[in-house]
């Protein structure tokens, strides 16, 4: 799928990730959040891109932020890790519409666990099942290619995964007809954003796909457009110095003006992004504003 169409605009405003700007009141946890103001002509859809863990601290920041929870059209869910989604339901609730749009991938709600340092669950967890997401006012979507939020927006669909080099990130098990497998993450989605005279805006989750895999598949969905920004998680906080050198040299041969990590990057990461990349990189931190 081609992305058809541009925005005019686009707002990305980080409402929840693992650390803070300086001296700031906003409140940090573990996961990501990003609110999105995508205008296209007179049409402004605003977009609440995951939602971290902790929907007190995430409802705390919008109002800090100036972000109003019934101003929110559509939530996309990137993937179904509990850092990403826990709350869903308490965040619903506040937004307070019904039928209200929530992307995911069709695997969401399944079983995802690791068995290290002991067997737990990190998949959606109870309080957000698909009961009660509907109770609540949400209206799943649920689709495995690139959807369109609006001309100019859309999703990934699953990612192609092509490089040698990259992996999950994790060790992460599902159970399939009673057996035991691995869990190659293929609900790890990513949001997609052609804007006028500007290029594109790659906006990811924690990038389980691999994130050179993303940003290969966003140049072919926009027929090889240069990327303006890359925002968000990378999953490199537990990869070898290896891999870490290989992503960064792959993202280095790409047309990248801007990449703005955080999350799950994990520091070594970061400092060999800042490297690479020198000025146009920047460790995202709760609060950050964005205007393409």
């Amino acid at each position: 799928m081609k992305i058809q169409g541009e925005l005019d605009s686009l707002q990305v405003t980080i409402v929840a990730e693992d650390s803070v700007l300086y001296e700031s009141p906003l409140l940090g946890q573990h996961g990501i959040s990003m609110f999105l103001e995508a205008r296209r002509g007179e049409v402004t859809r605003n977009i609440l891109v995951d939602v971290a863990q902790n929907p007190q601290a995430l409802l705390e920041n919008m109002k800090l932020l100036g972000i109003q929870p019934e101003s929110i059209d559509t939530i996309v869910i990137t993937h179904c890790h509990y850092d990403h989604t826990q709350g869903l339901v308490r965040i619903l609730e506040r937004i307070y519409k019904s039928d209200l749009p929530v992307v995911v991938h069709p695997e969401l709600f399944r079983l995802n666990f690791v068995d290290e340092p002991f067997l737990r669950h990190v998949g959606v967890m109870g309080g957000d099942a698909r009961e009660k997401i509907a109770a609540a006012g949400g209206i799943l979507f649920e689709c495995r290619q690139p959807l369109q939020l609006l001309p100019g927006l859309c999703t990934s669909g699953e990612i192609e995964r092509e490089t040698d080099f990259e992996e999950v990130g994790i060790a992460l098990r599902t159970i399939v007809d009673g057996n035991i497998v691995e869990d190659a993450m293929p609900d790890d989605l990513s949001l997609f954003a052609r804007i006028r005279n500007k290029g594109t805006v790659i906006l990811t989750g924690c990038s389980h796909a691999g994130v050179v895999n993303i940003c290969r598949q966003c140049r072919k969905m926009t027929g090889k457009q240069p990327i303006t920004a890359l925002i968000g998680g990378f999953h490199l906080v537990e990869a070898s110095a290896e891999r870490i050198s290989r992503t960064v040299e792959a993202l280095g041969q790409l047309e990248i003006s801007s990449v703005l990590a955080g999350h799950c990057t994990g520091f070594n990461a970061q400092a060999e992004l800042l490297k690479a990349f020198g000025e146009r990189f920047t460790p995202l931190r709760t609060g950050m504003r964005f205007a393409f």
